[in-house]
């Protein structure tokens, strides 16, 4: 089923705050007892999975490493998660994801990826030497051919699967990029717990310092700048119509994540005495690259939620001070100070509560407008003008 931009409730008149022309939707069907129990069981084996993977980690750990470097090296490893988190929630802030996927996704990275990633690489290593003879040669063959294309496919895979089983929750590019970027900062958390591990045990101190400031203070978002690429790509097969796209685009974003991630690590391996100008020439461009598509990508979004909206208003469900009001960050918080002020913690969470179901309507009705919202997006679309005339009912109690 197709959707054109006409459709919907944004094309028939209604009165702003008026929820008596929004139509009682058919009974949920996704409460039913054997609905539960699936969600029950899936759980489970997510839990049991990530569970395992833990469990193998750290004995390999233990075994290798030690209980007390491994604890220091987890400790030190997780310093730029404080950086790298933060920055991919404050990209999700006009339409934040579910806590529970974004810590099932770093949990993917930091355990799944990383396990499955490690066994490839150590085969990939070995058949390497087989074929060279020479340990150098196929260190550097894992780390130029064999570690970008199946670390990025361990990584991407988590974006993907979201994509796939949770469309509802998954808008587009900014999606896409948030997923890609937590989990591959899971996924270099538990690799730096190696790599600083190693560096400890081998060279001490010294090493120890410049491992971490190689890896987690100058290059924290190595990982997440290379699997964005694949988000962006899924993004884009989210909110398209066009069969090839759906197919090109993921591919596309995977290949360049695998590229970018393989001329990294060149640079890193053959820099030697040249380290620092390879930093300097390379790494710090890719960087800036990665911040500048950050920052175009919020405001890119904010733009669209007004854009959207703007069709709500016009149909009298949104004032154009509201819709102005969401479609900026600055607006956003503004509206959170008034709430909180005026009503405490109640109405501060009707506000936000306003404000999300707001940017998931508009999200929505930019896919209903390329045709690429599913079978459910009118029923969607009424449970959202209901819960956003709800908020607003709450929000006018606290004048």
């Amino acid at each position: 089923m197709t959707w054109g931009p006409g459709q919907g409730y944004a094309a028939g008149a209604a009165p702003a705050g008026g929820p008596a022309s929004v139509p009682p939707g058919p009974a949920a069907t996704g409460a039913t007892g054997r609905g539960r129990l699936r969600g029950w069981l899936l759980s489970g084996v997510i839990l049991v999975g990530f569970g395992l993977g833990a469990i193998v980690l750290s004995v390999y750990y233990g075994a290798t490493l030690g209980l007390v470097t491994t604890l220091l090296a987890v400790v030190l490893a997780a310093i730029p998660l404080g950086i790298v988190i933060p920055t991919f929630l404050w990209l999700d802030r006009f339409e934040a994801e579910p806590w529970r996927y974004l810590v099932t996704a770093f949990l993917w990275g930091a355990l799944v990826a990383a396990l499955a990633a490690g066994i490839f690489n150590t085969g990939a290593n070995v058949a390497f030497q087989a074929a060279t003879g020479r340990q150098d040669d196929a260190m550097l063959a894992t780390a130029v051919f064999s570690a970008p294309l199946v670390e990025e496919a361990c990584k991407g895979l988590l974006v993907l699967l979201v994509w796939w089983f949770r469309r509802r929750e998954f808008d587009g590019i900014i999606d896409g990029m948030v997923y890609a970027g937590v989990v591959a900062a899971g996924f270099a958390f538990t690799e730096n717990i190696q790599y600083l591990g190693m560096a400890y045990a081998h060279g001490g101190g010294s090493s120890l310092t410049g491992t971490f400031l190689a890896r987690c203070l100058l290059t924290p978002f190595a990982h997440p700048m290379f699997t964005v690429l694949t988000g962006i790509g899924i993004g884009i097969a989210a909110t398209t119509r066009h069969g090839g796209l759906k197919v090109l685009a993921p591919v596309g974003g995977y290949l360049l994540a695998a590229l970018s991630h393989a001329v990294w690590n060149l640079a890193a391996i053959t820099g030697g005495a040249g380290m620092l100008s390879v930093y300097l020439l390379v790494e710090v461009p890719i960087f800036i690259a990665f911040a500048t598509l950050v920052v175009w990508a919020r405001r890119r979004e904010g733009r669209l939620i007004g854009r959207h909206l703007s069709a709500y208003a016009d149909a009298g469900w949104l004032a154009p001070s509201e819709v102005h009001m969401l479609s900026t960050m600055s607006g956003r918080r503004a509206a959170r100070v008034w709430a909180r002020t005026s009503g405490g913690r109640a109405t501060l969470r009707s506000m936000r509560r306003f404000q999300d179901s707001a940017s998931e309507l508009a999200l929505l009705r930019a896919r209903m407008h390329h045709s690429a919202a599913d079978a459910r997006a009118l029923e969607t679309e009424r449970e959202l003008l209901q819960t956003i005339t709800e908020s607003r009912r709450d929000l006018l109690g606290a004048y």
